[in-house]
């Protein structure tokens, strides 16, 4: 992310190897979605190399139970480039694959509350990036392997990071037009239900339109990118998809996420951005927001 991103764990070996196949959903009766409730859709990023997505869950409002958290965000899988191929390829650090191999206990009891489960795909200072992609043919196959992970793993969606690609390093091009788009029209082909959201940032999100073809109403969501700010993202889509509020939990001052959520119902915008939403008890911080969107304090249950 843009601000003050912690310690990622990053390996060298490839994490795209063979797994179990995974059983989506869990055994025995499914527990029952947590009430619907009214206003925006609030979104937490969680960096999984220091937090367990589980924390999602684990907030609802005081007034009527429905889920503080409509949207989990798995930060991060990786945008990673083999040279020998000369080919992007879709790869996940240990405790991504953790996640993801544990989908049982790590993804299913969140999705069982009703809050869908995305994952966040950004780069990895390999020069391989959204938006250079040399061919409509490589950016179809990148595509393909995303919608292909969110089949096996029973997710949600994707959401696009275009951070630290570091174009042309390893030889690699710099962002041409035709990349990205490529790349989201091959995504939502694949995946026409599914969850694609845009972290409004990089050279991907400033190259949404090519030879006639605008993909901006192909995502479902997109946010601000810069956390303690409030920006309208640049992109053709109603305000019922957009986050001009960005809040980092814990580190933007309540009174700023109150002012933001206030300002995201005032202003009538449909969505309510988070980041790094760790294990501690952060039920006065969330209650900032949640009292300005939905009328309610959130209670956190550990």
């Amino acid at each position: 992310m843009f601000t003050l991103v912690w310690s990622r764990v990053r390996t060298a070996a490839l994490a795209l190897s063979a797994v179990a196949a995974l059983a989506f959903g869990t055994t025995g009766a499914a527990a029952a979605p947590a009430p619907a409730k009214q206003g925006p859709t609030s979104v937490a990023y969680i960096e999984v190399n220091n937090n367990s997505m589980l924390n999602a869950g684990k907030y609802t409002l005081a007034n009527g139970g429905g889920n503080a958290f409509d949207v989990a965000v798995i930060f991060a899988a990786n945008i990673n480039y083999d040279t020998s191929t000369k080919a992007a390829y879709l790869y996940f650090n240990e405790n991504v694959q953790r996640v993801l191999d544990n989908a049982a206990t790590e993804i299913r009891p969140l999705q069982q509350k009703g809050i869908k489960v995305v994952l966040s795909v950004l780069g990895n200072h390999q020069g391989a990036g959204f938006a250079n992609f040399p061919s409509q043919q490589a950016a179809s196959a990148f595509a393909k392997q995303m919608s292909d992970t969110v089949v096996k793993y029973g997710l949600d969606g994707i959401d696009f990071d275009d951070e630290y690609a570091e174009y042309g390093n390893n030889g690699t091009a710099q962002p041409n037009d035709s990349s990205f788009v490529h790349l989201v029209t091959a995504l939502r082909a694949n995946m026409p239900d599914k969850i694609i959201s845009l972290y409004n940032i990089g050279p991907a999100a400033s190259r949404l339109s090519y030879a006639g073809v605008d993909v901006s109403s192909k995502f479902d969501y997109a946010w601000n990118p810069y956390y303690g700010t409030w920006q309208v993202p640049g992109i053709a889509l109603p305000k019922s998809k957009l986050s001009p509020a960005a809040v980092e939990i814990g580190r933007t001052s309540q009174s700023t996420a109150a002012d933001f959520a206030r300002r995201t119902v005032s202003e009538g915008y449909g969505v309510y951005l988070t980041y790094n939403l760790d294990g501690a008890d952060r039920s006065a911080d969330v209650s900032a927001f949640t009292r300005e969107l939905y009328g309610s304090d959130a209670v956190y249950t550990p």
